[in-house]
């Protein structure tokens, strides 16, 4: 492991470098906003508090500074709000930023009338500290260089002025330095020293938080990416997970599973071309996953055009027979809405049939370390896809057996429609016969 960090900023794709631009963009306009809101109250302070600079002094420098600083500022938070700020004006806006601070500094021995050792001794040049810290708003270390290699310069510029202008002199006392407009060599120095670490330190910062940021940035997106395979409570519980998820490791649940599957899909695959089979599944699973999750259902898998969906499954429920029952009447609907579309459009109906079988079931992941897959297993599985297949049989499009229909009824389902019971029915694989109850 690296002293600044593991080095995640390879060969990312492109949707990596444009989140981690998205961020930059963002902070770009906090650093701007925040310097705007610095230089109003500057602003603020300056014009109610006492005037410290003689009476006669005409010069006075802080105002237009200021304004000129606001004017800059106010311009760069626009086009960074409309995300038109290049790096070049970007990086010129930082040396405008501290070129006007050291500016407004040397103007001080002007403005009350000094030696030039004078303005080495204004508190002013804290300031640069802040314009430095802002820059490590955003994730890229070059611009906190910038920031901190023209400050150091610009105060040694400053410093050799002041050294070099008529009637200086250099003091080695502390105490007379202070008290006077004489030119400590080794404080100047200390200054631009402490400029230089300063800047240093926000760089390795800056450096380890952007490797930070790249790492979650590629997670986030690699989450985003693992709910569309899995479902979203299932990704959910994976990200969760405080230990790393085992082959093996399952939870005993009492659940509703259902089975929906497009009848006749088969030969209906031979006749179409591929990409008209495979809009034809899109188009399907469209209208039919976002009515099973509406309910409280989980996307076990995808079997070709067949779905698997479990209710109580990977969140515990009370309700799950009665959730999985309004699903079916809600999926029935949206199927026949969608053959209203296609009959509009001269295409032939789908069919589409569905069961729901209830019980106790085992929901853990199975694989092996290469690969892991979040499942569900049990008689009601097996059940629920033999009554699928049975609807043929009974010439339904949806079935559940008696037991499940009972158990929904006493969780608070309510059919919108009278339902048919039939009584002891053989099922192919089911070696009792069975209750059933046709839905929709």
């Amino acid at each position: 492991m690296k002293l600044i960090g593991t080095n995640r900023l390879g060969l990312l794709p492109r949707r990596v470098h444009d989140a981690i631009a998205e961020q930059n963009a963002e902070a770009e306009i906090l650093i701007a906003a925040v310097q705007v809101g610095i230089v109003l109250v500057f602003l603020g302070v300056y014009a109610i508090a006492p005037k410290s600079f003689p009476p006669e002094a005409t010069f006075q420098p802080v105002p237009w500074v200021l304004g000129a600083y606001l004017a800059v500022t106010s311009v760069r938070l626009a086009l960074a709000i409309a995300r038109r700020l290049p790096e070049w004006l970007l990086a010129a806006s930082v040396v405008i930023d501290m070129s006007l601070l050291l500016t407004l500094i040397f103007s001080f021995h002007v403005q009350y009338m000094q030696p030039p050792g004078f303005y080495l001794k204004a508190p002013t040049l804290l300031a640069v500290f802040i314009f430095i810290a802002l820059r490590a708003l955003r994730f890229e270390s070059r611009y906190v260089i910038l920031a901190g290699a023209i400050a150091a310069l610009g105060w040694a510029g400053l410093a050799l002025y002041a050294l070099l202008s008529p009637g200086h002199e250099v003091t080695r006392d502390f105490a007379r330095y202070i008290m006077s407009n004489d030119v400590l060599i080794g404080a100047e120095v200390e200054k631009i020293l402490m400029i230089v670490l300063v800047t240093a330190i926000l760089a390795v910062a800056i450096v380890r938080a952007r490797r930070l940021l790249v790492s979650s940035v590629v997670d986030s997106i690699a989450a985003r990416d693992l709910s569309r395979f899995f479902a979203p409570e299932v990704a959910e519980r994976i990200r969760q997970a405080e230990q790393p998820l085992m082959a093996g490791e399952g939870e005993a649940r009492t659940a509703a599973i259902l089975s929906v599957d497009i009848r006749g899909f088969t030969p209906l695959s031979t006749e179409l071309a591929p990409d008209a089979l495979m809009q034809l599944l899109a188009e399907y699973q469209a209208r039919v996953v976002p009515v099973i999750r509406a309910q409280g259902g989980s996307i076990d898998k995808f079997l070709g055009d067949g779905i698997l969906a479990s209710f109580g499954c990977v969140r515990a429920s009370r309700t799950y027979a009665a959730d999985a029952l309004a699903a079916v009447e809600a999926l029935v609907a949206a199927v026949d809405r969608w053959n209203e579309e296609r009959h509009a459009a001269g295409e032939r109906p789908i069919r589409v049939n569905c069961a729901v079988s209830s019980g106790r079931v085992i929901f853990g992941a199975v694989g092996d370390d290469s690969r892991l897959e979040y499942t569900v297993i049990g008689d009601p599985v097996n059940l629920s896809a033999k009554l699928e297949k049975h609807n043929k049989e009974e010439g339904a499009r949806a079935l559940c057996d008696a037991a499940t229909w009972e158990l929904a009824l006493r969780q608070g389902y309510v059919s919108p429609r009278p339902c048919e019971h039939r009584p002891r029915r053989m099922v192919s694989g089911v070696r009792e016969p069975l209750d059933l109850v046709v839905l929709g």
